[in-house]
């Protein structure tokens, strides 16, 4: 836009003068690099790469909840959640539960613009710097520029698989209409090298001009890296970064997990790297508005969406103490008040569960986040028709002990101030875990999955009289690396489930298209609404390249396989 600015006055300026002079005065209403390439330009551009991570405001193209920041999107898309609400709100959502997607999608586009303007703007960042009179005074600068560039294409490896690499040199040659094939695809070097250049060049620690909690210090890239090198089976040098950050000492877990949530204690010790969501003035703007319509109606709040499904809730039924790794899908479905009015007879469910379940799903019965004790039907939106079950999220939804951080926007919607964790340490021990089991050493993954548990066993438990809670350490040595990786697995899913990162382990895990099979089937079961003769293929692995974007690239842009 600058330079066409500048053409535009310098063809003004030939009407008007001859001098040569005048092309040169940069054009009224911009800054020249030359204006910004300081501490504080620099620091404001790159304010606008992290702004990126909050998946922006109202506008952009395609359909705005399908920018999703915290992926609760890709969640609606495995086995951990329904869309929610009734069934025809947000058509092009229910399209994506029910695996029936268009290319066309405006979910999609919404991911795929949001994530590359994130790029685009970590790029300018690395532009000026590289423009100004002295880069190496920004060095720390540069390096958080790297990091979110990673960020942002790490993302959209995660999704979309095939993408471009857009560089800081085509940023700076204006050449955005890159391909998605040959020497311009987007590769996972490319993103290591990003992380790996911000973990030599950031701080270690916050203090003076760096102690703003949301920046990343170099231990949360070398976190991101051993992330990055887990997704592409790299166990040894995955296990190598990820137990440096372990070893590090600077990170922790909270006494609850519910710590992670709530205004006081988010960035404690277990924060990693998160978006700083705030609403506690009563403003809007800082709030989470990829997230507005995932509210339970029952306090007039908005809008229903975003519900845990009962494959979920079973997994979390546990036997001597122990998750039901094997046979969960097996056993009878942990009894529940779908088809039930709030009016009619309930019998609350016997069955021994883990305690995460009840801060992970709200359900009849069981107080919800302090706020009264859930109801039933009367707090859900969706109908007895509609595919998404009687359950209520509870992750993302403010306690009432921080009622005071969240505001509603002009139409009647939510958004919370709470923080969404990108990552927490939480998610690095149970990574660790992974990588240690299929390195060989099922000891070291025991002993991390077992930190993990040991938390959840210590908790102050939901104090409810319909809570059986039973939980146990993996005290006897696994028999068999299958048997670890299965423990691994299964372990993820109940800590960090409702938090973004479902869809993509089961991606990377590679076995997806059996595992949704019989989770469609498990689901049906109960949920018969659900049954609509969907079934998961090996292309929904990865969303297609919204339609609107090969379009716009005149076809340099190529389709995912399958789509």
């Amino acid at each position: 836009m600058k330079r066409i600015y500048l053409i535009l006055i310098a063809l003004i300026g030939i009407t008007i003068s001859c001098s040569d002079e005048f092309t040169n005065v940069d054009p009224i209403g911009s800054l020249s690099d030359s204006q910004l390439a300081n501490p504080t330009g620099v620091d404001l551009l790159l304010t606008g790469a992290y702004s990126v991570l909050d998946a922006g405001r109202n506008g952009g193209i395609g359909n705005y909840w399908g920018r999703s920041a915290d992926n609760w999107v890709a969640d609606v898309a495995s086995d951990d959640a329904h869309k929610g609400s009734t069934d025809g709100d947000q058509p092009d959502l229910y399209e994506l539960e029910l695996f029936n997607w268009q290319t066309g999608n405006g979910y999609f586009m919404a991911r795929w613009e949001v994530l590359f303007a994130g790029v685009n703007r970590a790029n300018a960042v690395i532009n000026l710097i590289a423009s100004s009179e002295d880069p190496g005074a920004f060095v720390v600068e540069n390096a958080q520029a790297r990091f979110l560039r990673g960020h942002y294409n790490f993302e959209l490896k995660k999704l979309f698989g095939n993408v471009p690499n857009i560089t800081e040199e085509n940023a700076k040659n204006l050449e955005y209409n890159v391909a998605n094939a040959g020497e311009t695809l987007l590769t996972w070097a490319d993103i290591e090298a990003d992380f790996t250049h911000a973990m030599s060049n950031l701080p270690s620690s916050r203090s003076g001009s760096y102690s703003q909690v949301g920046r990343p210090l170099a231990s949360t890239a070398q976190a991101f890296l051993g992330k990055a090198q887990l997704h592409q089976g790299n166990w040894s040098a995955a296990s190598s970064n990820l137990e440096a950050v372990i070893s590090s000492g600077q990170y922790g877990l909270h006494p609850n997990i519910v710590d992670n949530f709530k205004s006081a204690t988010e960035n404690g010790s277990e924060a990693m790297f998160a978006i700083q969501y705030a609403a506690d003035d009563g403003q809007v703007m800082q709030g989470n508005a990829s997230g507005a319509l995932n509210y339970p109606a029952a306090f007039g709040w908005c809008c229903g969406f975003y519900q845990p499904t009962q494959d979920l809730v079973d997994a979390y039924q546990t036997v001597n103490g122990l998750p039901m790794v094997d046979d969960f899908q097996a056993s009878s479905a942990m009894d529940h008040d779908y088809n039930i009015d709030s009016d009619g007879a309930f019998t609350p469910p016997t069955a021994t569960v883990d305690p995460r379940l009840d801060y992970t799903v709200g359900r009849r019965g069981i107080d919800y986040n302090g706020w009264a004790v859930h109801a039933g039907k009367s707090w859900i939106r969706a109908n007895f028709s509609d595919i998404s079950g009687p359950y209520l999220p509870k992750k993302n939804i403010f306690t009432a002990g921080d009622a005071g951080n969240f505001a509603q926007g002009g139409w009647g919607q939510n958004l919370t101030g709470l923080n969404y964790h990108i990552m927490r340490y939480a998610d690095v021990i149970l990574m660790a875990a992974e990588a240690a089991v299929e390195s060989g050493n099922l000891e070291r993954g025991r002993t991390l999955v077992n930190i993990v548990r040991q938390r959840a066993k210590d908790m102050t438990y939901v104090d409810v009289a319909n809570t059986n809670v039973s939980i146990e350490l993996y005290n006897a040595a696994w028999a068999s690396a299958a048997d670890a990786r299965k423990a691994v697995r299964f372990e993820r899913r109940l800590e960090l489930v409702m938090e973004g990162h479902r869809y993509f382990d089961l991606v990377r895990w590679g076995n997806m298209t059996s595992h949704m099979a019989a989770y469609i089937a498990n689901e049906s079961a109960t949920i018969s609404t659900f049954a609509k003769g969907q079934v998961f293929q090996d292309k929904h692995q990865y969303y297609p390249i919204p339609l609107s974007a090969i379009d716009l690239s005149g076809g340099v842009l190529v389709q995912n396989p399958g789509h």
